[in-house]
């Protein structure tokens, strides 16, 4: 229903490509002042929403209005004149250009017809300080950030174009704890100086914290607009996935007793100061989590695990035998039968221009081939198992990867990996960025492989997800495990504590110290 008095508003807005309609009929009221947060799984619709508004896509039906005026954009630097601005999951940043450069890139200041760094410098800072990255050197080069430093200059970024609606697509996925802080803090004095927010994540605390109202969206439709705390969690969760919101993780399969060797042994893995002589092991059948304060090791660890570190010092065993891993394809191989799920799918996990086919079969090639030839029908066979065995909501193996939603694209990376049947698989943060609904079929998909003999590390930001899906949890801080904590011992305030590394009642209530700690 139109609202006169919304800052922005879209109409009966729709959108195809081909058969699918990824909008229909959409309607959208965006206020001043206010967050509004758009809810909904992945394929919702959401994507394609923010696309329209931000002038990425044209609809096929619809209209917009900007301060009740009807309106149109051509592209997105037409939106970003009005005053429209969006802030995209994947990073925009050139990783060879400096912080200021990448910030002021659109509209760089200029004195005798040359860019005056004087003030590109001066109008990085002011935008990395409303971001809440004054920490971050505008000279710094961005590709030597890590990831969170980057999104924090990606929503600099944003801010130096003086936006009047701020689209925020996911854009606390890839941050720390201390830097979600920042921004939110942030959003909130945007909001308060008349600011009007576009808010999507699936981060449900964050919804609660921020957002003045919601709109979920289901197949491409607009299913429902409430006022942020009128809905319980389950009920918010019904509305994005169009049925009854099941209990999330899966229930614990008991390790049965074993006399066998651990699948994987770790003894005094070490590398430069990242690392400190970090000992653990897992069996067949268990799911383990990395818990801790993020940046504290854990991503450090499954890369040296897989390979694809020089200088790691320490022993790996797998099944009681002595390995060296001397790269990823040797970790991959039939001797240590180890697959790693990376944390960034974009640019880390796919070959967004290539077919789904193409994704799937890559890791598994070596497995498909009888001298160098490919066996098309089993890598067919392979491929249609996995597509089954994931779900992976595709309408073709012959389209381009990134037609599919991010949900779908992770089901693809973690598929890709399984094509070659994995004894260890290591997963580094698999669920950042995705809907409730492919979370849920992640988390059984976990269960499933674990309860069939995979030892599995699971590294997560969220402490629920460590809870519900790990058999123990070992916490790590400053390269060095503390604590591991088993069974009901996993809680939230033991996984706070030991992150903090502060003694809580949980540990000194039996919590085990980490292997080798």
């Amino acid at each position: 229903m139109a609202d006169e008095t919304a800052l922005f508003r879209m109409e009966g807005i729709s959108k195809r490509y081909g058969g699918v309609h990824a909008l229909e009929k959409a309607e959208l009221n965006v206020h001043a002042g206010r967050v509004h947060a758009i809810l909904g799984e992945n394929g919702a619709g959401k994507s394609t929403l923010i696309k329209v508004m931000s002038g990425v896509v044209a609809p096929d039906e619809g209209r917009m209005f900007l301060d009740g005026q009807p309106i149109s954009f051509a592209d997105p630097a037409s939106a970003n004149r009005a005053g429209i601005v969006c802030i995209f999951q994947e990073l925009s940043l050139i990783p060879d250009l400096s912080v200021a450069d990448n910030i002021i890139a659109s509209n760089p200041p200029t004195r005798f017809g040359l860019i005056d760094r004087k003030e590109q410098r001066r109008l990085a800072e002011e935008a990395l300080a409303k971001a809440g990255g004054e920490d971050i050197h505008p000279r710094a080069r961005v590709g030597d950030l890590p990831l969170s430093r980057q999104q924090i200059v990606e929503i600099a970024k944003a801010l130096a174009r003086k936006p009047r609606v701020l689209i925020l697509d996911e854009a606390t996925s890839a941050l720390t704890a201390s830097d979600v802080t920042k921004v939110m803090a942030v959003l909130k004095r945007l909001r308060s100086e008349g600011m009007a927010l576009l808010y999507i994540s699936h981060r449900m605390h964050e919804i609660a914290e921020l957002a003045d109202e919601c709109t979920v969206f289901r197949n491409g439709r607009n299913v429902e607009s409430y006022e942020q705390g009128t809905k319980t969690d389950n009920e918010v969760v019904e509305m994005m996935i169009g049925r009854e919101y099941r209990h999330v993780f899966p229930e614990k399969t008991p390790l049965p007793p074993s006399d066998k060797p651990p699948a994987l042994e770790v003894r005094n893995l070490s590398w430069f100061n990242k690392l400190n002589n970090v000992s653990l092991d897992v069996r067949a059948g268990e799911v383990v989590g990395l818990g801790g304060l993020d940046g504290q090791g854990q991503r450090d660890l499954l890369l040296a695990l897989f390979g694809v570190l020089r200088g790691v010092t320490g022993e790996i065993l797998i099944d009681g035998r002595p390995v060296t891993v001397k790269n990823p394809r040797h970790a991959r191989s039939g001797e240590v039968g180890m697959a790693l799920i990376p944390e960034d799918r974009k640019t880390e996990g796919l070959m967004l221009p290539m077919s789904v086919m193409q994704n799937l079969s890559f890791a598994a090639l070596g497995q498909l081939s009888t001298f160098g030839v490919i066996d098309r029908a089993a890598e067919k066979k392979r491929i249609d198992e996995m597509i089954r065995l994931l779900a992976v909501r595709t309408a073709s193996t012959d389209i381009p990867v990134s037609a599919l939603s991010g949900g779908n694209q992770q089901k693809v990376v973690i598929a890709k990996w399984l094509m070659i049947s994995p004894k260890i698989i290591l997963l580094n943060d698999p669920t950042r960025g995705i809907d409730v609904g492919t979370k849920q079929e992640i988390y059984q998909l976990l269960r499933k492989l674990s309860d069939e003999g995979a030892a599995i590390i699971l590294y997560s930001t969220d402490y629920d997800e460590l809870i519900g899906c790990c058999d123990r949890v070992m916490v790590m801080y400053d390269g060095e495990i503390k604590t591991t904590l088993a069974g009901n011992e996993i809680t939230e305030h033991a996984l706070v504590g030991s992150a903090l590394n502060i003694g809580t009642e949980e540990r000194e209530a039996g919590a085990k110290p980490g292997v080798g700690a």
